[in-house]
């Protein structure tokens, strides 16, 4: 074995001929460093490259061996560095102390040849295999990390994909899934500024409404096309009808969360975007007439983004109205059609509300 892959000990003792003895015994097989007071131990054992284990005499001037280890246990740098103590203590009470401070071992003077040589090669082997564990750990977390990205991005495509279905068989625009996604990030992120909806909206829930959002209208797959398509004015049935695809998102969402062993929180959201995201403020819309703060905060949010799209959107029964107009009408909808704290935190980010608008264009 070559000097340089040696296993390093440093030796710790005030005595020079109990230094000699010990590097005599361990020079063989392992690399020695030497120091004969406490300070210099924790020199050397902070130093680069770190000994790989440290025998230290707990009897010394000025500093102990228990307070070099209490100092070496106590830093980054060298808390794993296995300790094992040379003493000629032999009370319970000692060997108590040093092992709460962190020592691994203790070997009592006189020292045994077989004993020492036995009980170094020990602990180094355990470190070593602490050593390949804390790597093995290390890089399974990254495989970890890296396989819930890609399952996090696999589930991102399919919401899309799900809701893209929905929308394509709809007389909405292809962008509007992305324009809503952004709207309400936007939107939840200006509320959270507000104290009240801080704790709600955390950066952790924005991501999952910007996720959950695509899957608003899902419901729309269960709507007969002769309803979903129709070019003029809805009858009081087939609005009745239309107004039943906030139940079949709802279902579906519940379906999806069944085959789960633990709730999704972002399905939970989901469904409560899409079975109320028509509900308004003053207990009007559908499908149960909720009012106020009954209607969830994510629902609310999806009700001003997904009229303000609506409004600024050409259809096949409407132009596209200017962002001014549409403004306009979300106003009047204050308190009305729109939680009051919502359309404040819209009217805060217009500006962004036009340039979504304009980034996810049907002509870009």
């Amino acid at each position: 074995m070559q000097n340089k892959q040696k296993p390093t000990i440093l030796v710790v003792d005030d005595t020079p001929d109990n230094i000699t003895l010990l590097c005599s015994l361990l020079g063989e097989t392992y690399r020695n460093k030497v120091a004969t007071n406490g300070k210099r131990a924790i020199a050397i054992a902070e130093a680069e490259p770190h000994p790989d284990l440290i025998l230290l005499d707990i009897m010394m001037p000025e500093m102990d061996g228990y307070e070099v280890c209490r100092y070496l246990k106590s830093q980054e740098s060298t808390r794993n560095i296995p300790i094992i103590f040379l003493t000629a203590k032999t009370q319970e009470g000692d060997e108590t102390m040093g092992f709460e401070l962190g020592a691994v071992d203790y070997i009592t003077k006189p020292i045994t040849p077989a004993i020492l040589l036995a009980r170094v090669s020990t602990h180094l082997t355990l470190q070593e295999a602490r050593n390949y564990l804390a790597t093995q750990n290390e890089i399974l977390e990254h495989q970890v990390e890296a396989r819930t990205r890609q399952l996090a991005a696999l589930q991102d495509a399919i919401i899309t994909a799900m809701a893209a279905m929905a929308e394509a068989r709809d007389n909405d625009t292809g962008h509007h899934i992305l324009r809503t996604q952004h709207y309400i990030r936007e939107l939840a992120r200006q509320m959270s500024l507000d104290a009240r909806y801080a704790n709600e909206l955390d950066e952790k829930m924005i991501d999952i409404l910007f996720k959950s959002a695509p899957l608003h209208d899902i419901g729309k797959v269960g709507v007969p096309d002769r309803i979903l398509l129709k070019p003029g004015k809805l009858t009081d049935e087939e609005f009745t009808e239309m107004k039943r695809h906030t139940i079949y998102g709802r279902d579906a969402i519940i379906a999806a969360e069944k085959k789960l062993d633990v709730p999704e929180r972002f399905l939970v959201v989901a469904r409560d975007i899409a079975f109320s995201h028509h509900e308004k403020w003053d207990g009007t819309g559908y499908p149960q007439q909720l009012a106020g703060e009954a209607t969830p905060l994510s629902a609310r949010l999806m009700a001003l983004c997904d009229v303000y799209d609506a409004l600024t959107t050409e259809r096949v029964y409407k132009a596209a109205f200017p962002h001014e107009k549409a403004t306009q009408i979300i106003f009047e909808g204050k308190g009305k059609h729109f939680d009051p704290d919502v359309v404040e935190a819209f009217d805060a980010i217009q500006p962004r509300f036009a340039q979504i608008a304009h980034d996810f264009a049907e002509h870009i």
